[in-house]
């Protein structure tokens, strides 16, 4: 998997965030805070992106994922990462 940015990054008590680039033009934001779905089980939830921006029509998902161990996430990244590129 060849990204632009790897890792999670804490930036305050239990508030974890990682953008992840793809070279297909795709990515997704990584999130666990309050608020995000799991985040009180200390669970993630991915959004696939775009150009940057939240997409909500690929065939991974209509909406972001919620309750990702990160087992779950990385098959997630791994289905993005085989995006094919949009036109």
């Amino acid at each position: 998997m060849k990204t632009v940015k790897v890792g999670m990054v804490k930036s305050k008590k239990n508030h974890y965030s990682r953008v992840v680039e793809f070279e297909n033009g795709y990515g997704a934001s990584i999130i666990s805070h309050d608020g995000s779905y799991g985040s009180d089980q200390g669970l993630f939830e991915v959004a696939v992106l775009h150009d940057g921006l939240i997409v909500y029509d690929t065939i991974i998902t209509k909406d972001t994922v919620g309750w990702l161990d990160f087992a779950n996430v990385a098959i997630i990244l791994k289905d993005i990462e085989d995006l094919p590129p949009r036109n």
